[in-house]
Formats: C-alpha cells, sequence, structure tokens
C-alpha cells in the first residue's frame, strides 16, 4: 500500500511539474527591465519586507533553495518599498549591510517582529535601538550607518525597482531583471521557488542560442 502511495505521489508530483507556467497567470514580465548587477550571471531578486509574515514564512525555504542553486545564478534579496511605512526596515536592512552584520541579524530581526513580537516594523528608532543592542555595536556607529548616504541612495534605488519590477507585493522573486512571479501569482511558497527554476532554466536556453 505504501508502495502504491509513493508511487501515485511521484506521478502526482511529476504532472504538476509538466504543466508549463503561463506569462499572466503565474508569473509576468516586469514594466520595464532592470539592469542586472552581473550581466554574466542570472540574477534572482528576493523583494520582500521584515514586516511580512509572508517573508518570514518562506525565508527558511527560500535559503535552502539558494544553497543549491547553479554557479551561473547570481541571488540577492532587496528590501522593498512601495509605501511610506516599510521604509524603517529597509534602512535597517541597508544600514545592517553596511556595517557587515545582515548574516548574524537578519533572522532574528524576523523572529522578533513576528515570532517573538517585540519589534514593531514602522518604528525605527525602536528598530534603530534593536539593531544596536543585538548586534553590540557603537550606537553611533549604527545611527551613522542608518543616516549614510549609502543607505539613503539604497533606499532611493530600490524603491525605483519596486516600482519598475511590476511587483504587487512581497514576496516576490525577480528573474534577469525582467521576469517577475510571487507566492500570490505561483499559488505558494513551493511554486514560486518552481516557476523560478522554470525561468532560470529558460532564461539559460535563450542565452545558450545567442
Amino acid at each position: 500500500m505504501k508502495k502504491a502511495l509513493f508511487i501515485f505521489l511521484m506521478l502526482f508530483t511529476s504532472m504538476s511539474l509538466a504543466i508549463e507556467p503561463e506569462v499572466g497567470v503565474n508569473f509576468n514580465k516586469t514594466v520595464q527591465i532592470v539592469p542586472t548587477d552581473n550581466k554574466e550571471k542570472i540574477e534572482v531578486v528576493e523583494l520582500f519586507w521584515y514586516g511580512c509574515i509572508h517573508c518570514y514564512q518562506i525565508d527558511p525555504m527560500l535559503t535552502d533553495w539558494v544553497k543549491k542553486l547553479p554557479k551561473d545564478v547570481n541571488f540577492k534579496r532587496m528590501a522593498a518599498i512601495p509605501r511610506a511605512d516599510w521604509s524603517p526596515m529597509a534602512r535597517a536592512f541597508y544600514a545592517m549591510e553596511a556595517l557587515v552584520i545582515t548574516d548574524k541579524l537578519h533572522v532574528a530581526i524576523f523572529e522578533a517582529v513576528h515570532k517573538e513580537k517585540t519589534l514593531n516594523p514602522a518604528d525605527e528608532k525602536a528598530i534603530l535601538q534593536w539593531v544596536t543592542l543585538k548586534s553590540g555595536l557603537d550606537r553611533k556607529k549604527v545611527e551613522d550607518a542608518f543616516n549614510s548616504f549609502s543607505v539613503n541612495a539604497s533606499l532611493n534605488k530600490v524603491a525605483q525597482i519596486f516600482k519598475a519590477s511590476g511587483a504587487t507585493g512581497v514576496p516576490s522573486l525577480m528573474i534577469d531583471g525582467k521576469y517577475i512571479t510571487s507566492s500570490t501569482m505561483a499559488g505558494g511558497n513551493n511554486e514560486a521557488l518552481q516557476i523560478a527554476d522554470f525561468i532560470i532554466n529558460n532564461v539559460r536556453k535563450d542565452r545558450s542560442k545567442k
């Protein structure tokens, strides 16, 4: 019985993956082509917000998925800013990048917001205090990073990229600066990663023809 069930599940999975995703249904083209960091690689960008429960839920799955990506694929996270109250967490993300503490605090800040519920994602003063406390760094150093020219420039840039991507929410995955999918469009977190794999493979095929 177990063997029959296993075979059925394998067949069902194969059938579901055999259904080719459709533009306008499971993914879309970006509103504008977004330049990538390295033209030699296929870039995948996660648009996210620390205050988003769905971003929190997909994060461990996404981390595992990234570990298995081929060498010709480059992944990065991008804190989205579709509206003003998302800015404090985006500022924190880019300040943490500048301070080289993202790896240390990325999961912890998600848990502080969603699991422990001790951090308001719209309260910039509280977020700055949290980063200072958890990083162990001097407060002035953290404040300087939060208010730095480079972080302000990053916020302006990502606000423009979010519009150019055509994303309607988070978490969204932008592939090669030309295509975008999301958990909502794909029908779930696992499905979004499968759609991303599909797009990556097709981008790779298109590149090999040139």
